[in-house]
């Protein structure tokens, strides 16, 4: 997910851009830049890395052009190196753009554009929309406007996107275009700004203008004219922002969970970050800050949780059970305090809770506690604490916390944090594998650097899946019933889909083992029973394959969360939910996102309140 920010006015763009970066840096910092114009002249400056570093660059130049666009980005095409870097430029040096989504038909356009003689300098979708400016306006008559260049271009564009375009021939004029990607007008006093959203502009304008799909914007010194792809002009008003912290906090996006949806990306890296950041001389390449004396003799691990984070313990036990070889049992919470398992020695016991307040969850912690006490040493309590509150009650009541690092999350249904939280199982089953030796270094290593991609991997799926997801809960907003199927390590992610869709949707849904398929659940599969497969290329994916058949058999219309979209998968699957192609092991990180996106776009279709569902709160903390 990535940033973008715009001015037209009366002061110098270049502080105006670089305090928009600043509130939109969370969308990315692989790279960021600003591109002004000024004595006739496109002026870009880029720089890898945070902001800090396009910042220390301008610093030393001095350019008081009152018209700029800025982006700051993650890395989806083409690594996250300057080159790479928005906004990019024509063959020509003419014009710039800024652009956030992805263009799938990018490569076609490439070779086409390539053939006419443009010149490209980057890896990225993103450089082929100025070149395709730049020849549609060497077609256009003279006293063509700069927009219908834009105009003509963006209808040859496939995927989701906003875009931001000036240029030297054009310096009155900054045209905007939103399609399936956020894009918002701001209203100054002869001044115009344009951003990703509303945080960007709000220290400048109360008034603002949030664009359509398939519109375009032209924004002048002397007002705004929104026109949509066809060419015809519109007529819009622009509203006030109220200053209350909800609408802020939103960011430009419809509901607080879609925001936090697409937060994920930037949860795994701090995630990466902050746990795979060994201290010299580790026997792990993984950093935690736990005593070594918690991973002595250990012999078996006992995870209480609830709702979401029980389905992330279930992906916890896979990790720590495949990668460290020890026997891990994951216990609802509320169950557990009641029918607690007896007291065995070297066991570590994990509570996974978002809030850390969630009261079965701290009962049973507490429980355990107490009846270790007074044990020999290998049968007292060894607590860990799986938290997005450290400060929490949770905090106090565990000797150690691994803290995810999710940040605030306001919608009631869990998504960044569940992420979060597989990123503390991922870290810590890598760290008891390292320390015990399960598995090779170079798996060790494989696996570290599959984590690594996985950021630009999730907005990837993001960018994609936004659109699809969309059009495909059109069709599902008066279904009552759906089932969910996955095998291994994906089964946990057939239950947080279905939770998911529960939760917000209030359509009942229920997630399985494919393989219990044929065991009863089978019988409910018809015409009206939707089937979600889960299947993935590794151990279980021709099982999976097979258990759609089954349901396929039964008349049940056929939803694959996949990387395959050919062969056996294309005949089976009625509809393809497509994530990228990665290790099985690492998929869940990827799988629940469409799941995600799919439970919400579907609650947003029945027009429900998304992020207060009825009958929940985020934080239970009565039993």
């Amino acid at each position: 997910m990535c940033g973008i920010v715009g001015y037209i006015g009366t002061q110098a763009a270049t502080d105006i851009l670089l305090a928009g970066l600043e509130k939109l840096e969370y969308r990315g910092y692989d790279s960021a830049g600003i591109a002004t114009i000024w004595e006739g002249e496109v002026n870009c400056v880029r720089a890898k890395g945070k902001l800090l570093n396009l910042r220390s660059k301008l610093e030393q130049i001095e350019t008081p052009s009152q018209i700029g666009i800025g982006h700051t980005r993650w890395a989806t095409h083409g690594k996250p190196e300057e080159y790479n870097a928005h906004p990019h430029m024509d063959t020509a040096k003419r014009l710039a753009v800024v652009q956030n989504g992805i263009i799938e038909n990018y490569r076609e356009l490439r070779e086409e554009l390539k053939g006419k003689g443009h010149q490209f300098l980057s890896e990225t979708d993103t450089e082929v929309i100025p070149h395709l400016i730049a020849e549609f306006l060497k077609n256009l008559p003279p006293s063509s406007p700069f927009l219908e260049a834009i105009r003509q271009a963006v209808n040859h564009l496939h995927g989701a996107f906003a875009i931001a375009v000036i240029s030297a021939d054009y310096p009155d004029e900054l045209i905007v275009v939103r399609q399936q990607a956020p894009l918002v007008i701001g209203f100054g006093q002869g001044e115009f700004f344009c951003a990703s959203d509303t945080l960007a502009i709000a220290s400048y304008t109360r008034a603002v203008l949030p664009l359509e799909n398939g519109e375009i914007a032209r924004l002048t010194p002397l007002g705004v004219e929104i026109y949509n792809f066809a060419g015809d002009r519109l007529k819009k008003q622009p509203r006030l922002l109220n200053y209350n912290p909800g609408m802020v906090e939103k960011q430009g996006f419809k509901h607080f969970m879609l925001k936090e949806i697409h937060e994920q990306p930037g949860v795994v890296r701090a995630s990466l970050e902050a746990y795979f950041n060994p201290a010299e001389s580790s026997e792990s390449p993984i950093n935690l800050g736990l005593p070594a004396d918690l991973y002595n003799d250990l012999e078996q691990i006992q995870i209480v949780a609830c709702g979401t984070s029980w389905h992330a313990a279930l992906i916890g036990k896979y990790l720590i059970e495949q990668l460290a070889g020890i026997s891990t049992q994951v216990h609802y919470a509320s169950e557990y305090r009641y029918a607690p398992s007896p007291v065995t020695a070297n066991t570590l016991i994990i509570g996974v809770t978002q809030s850390g307040e969630t009261a079965d969850t701290l009962a049973a912690l507490a429980m355990e506690k107490e009846r270790r006490q007074g044990k020999e040493p290998k049968y007292q309590a060894r607590l860990l604490g799986i938290t997005n509150r450290p400060e929490s009650s949770l905090g106090h009541l565990v000797p150690h916390i691994i803290s995810t690092l999710a940040g605030i999350e306001i919608g009631v249904a869990a998504t960044k944090t569940f992420t979060a939280q597989l990123m503390a199982f991922y870290a810590l089953a890598l760290d008891l594998a390292a320390r015990r030796q399960t598995v090779s270094k170079d798996r060790l290593e494989k696996i570290i650097n599959g984590l690594w991609q996985i950021p630009k991997e999730i907005e990837a799926t993001l960018e994609t899946q936004e659109c699809l997801t969309e059009q495909l809960a059109h069709e599902f907003a008066e279904t009552q019933d759906f089932i969910f199927i996955g095998r291994g390590i994906n089964f946990p992610i057939a239950l947080e889909g279905a939770l998911k869709l529960k939760e917000i949707s209030y359509i009942h849904a229920e997630g399985y083992p494919a393989g219990e398929m044929k065991h009863g659940p089978i019988a409910l599969l018809d015409a009206k029973v939707p089937v979600v497969a889960i299947a993935i290329p590794g151990s279980v994916y021709e099982k999976v394959i097979s258990n759609a058949q089954e349901a396929k058999a039964r008349d049940s219309r056929l939803i694959g969360v996949t990387p395959v979209n050919d062969g056996e998968a294309a005949e089976i699957f009625n509809d393809l939910l497509p994530i990228s192609h990665v290790e099985e092991l690492l998929s869940p990180l990827l799988t629940v996102v469409p799941l995600q996106l799919f439970a919400y776009h579907i609650a947003a279709r029945r027009g429900l309140d998304v992020d207060q569902p009825r009958n929940l709160a985020k934080s239970v903390t009565v039993e």
